[in-house]
């Protein structure tokens, strides 16, 4: 693996050899900010947690910097604040249990924009092709957060530009900054994630800095995992206490031919279908 990143970050939990880390990866997140992996990907680091053939690998491709912050941290320059993030990604990795946490230091603007993206874009090939995971999550493409869809782009077409036989098998888009309970229920990748609460609840709590910035994401991303479970089935009990819901963005990575654009809004055609034919059956 050969980083371009001046400012990326390795970090091993288990003290592993690094080839060794990234070659035993079965589940990946690549995420734009820290804390992204632990809200939206928390299906992989649970079917990883404490299996010997089983590891998760977390890549956090920008630097953080911007974040809101408020009391301890409230007079810190963005320079600490990008520190005080890094290291809470460190421990939710360490917490987790993860293979190997990247975190690759990129401005948002690295990413957002195609044409200054290549060191990114290559970056993130090089991880995957020397991790070759089998299942990858990232951020949806109906995400509302302008540096989520750059990243979840650049991941696209990172996995594009490698052979097939490289590229991971199943691809999730996963909820942060808008929900999926709008995706029709046979859309819909329904990602259990009910086992462990309390290792749940530890690696979104890990941030502090968001947390005590006046972000609660820790009640907020338990509080939508309770709501999809309970309102996933309208005439059936529940199966599982909590869900996270993705849009598969697999067919994306097996056909490069596909436009990224017209798949997301086929999902959003089918949605107004289904609002329109509900509406004209009972009016």
């Amino acid at each position: 693996m050969n980083l371009r990143s001046p400012n990326a970050d390795i970090y091993i939990p288990d003290g592993a050899d690094l080839a060794k880390a990234l070659s035993r990866t079965t589940h990946m997140a690549i995420c734009a900010h820290q804390d992204d992996i632990e809200i939206l990907a928390y299906h992989g680091i649970a079917a990883c947690f404490g299996l010997p053939d089983k590891w998760f690998t977390g890549v956090v491709v920008t630097n953080g910097s911007g974040s809101p912050r408020a009391g301890i941290y409230g007079n810190y320059t963005d320079e600490e604040m990008q520190k005080v993030r890094m290291v809470e990604q460190r421990k939710a990795a360490f917490i987790g249990e993860y293979s190997c946490q990247l975190q690759l230091g990129y401005p948002s603007s690295a990413v957002k924009d195609p044409s200054a993206a290549g060191d990114a874009r290559a970056d993130l090939a090089s991880i995957l092709d020397s991790c070759r995971p089998e299942t990858l999550y990232m951020h949806n493409l109906a995400d509302k957060h302008d540096t989520h869809i750059g990243v979840a782009l650049r991941a696209l077409e990172a996995m594009r530009s490698l052979p097939a036989e490289a590229r991971p098998k199943n691809v999730y888009g996963c909820e942060v900054w808008r929900a999926l309970d709008w995706l029709d229920d046979e859309q819909k990748v329904v990602l259990p994630v009910s086992d462990r609460p309390n290792l749940a609840a530890s690696l979104v709590g890990v941030f502090d800095s968001q947390i005590s910035g006046g972000k609660r994401y820790d009640l907020a991303t338990a509080g939508r995992r309770l709501a999809n479970a309970t309102y996933f089935a309208s005439h059936a009990t529940d199966k599982e206490t909590e869900l996270t819901f993705a849009m598969d963005l697999s067919p994306l990575v097996r056909d490069t031919s596909l436009d990224p654009v017209k798949y997301v809004t086929g999902y959003i055609d089918q949605f107004k279908a289904d609002v329109e034919s509900r509406i004209a059956k009972f009016r």
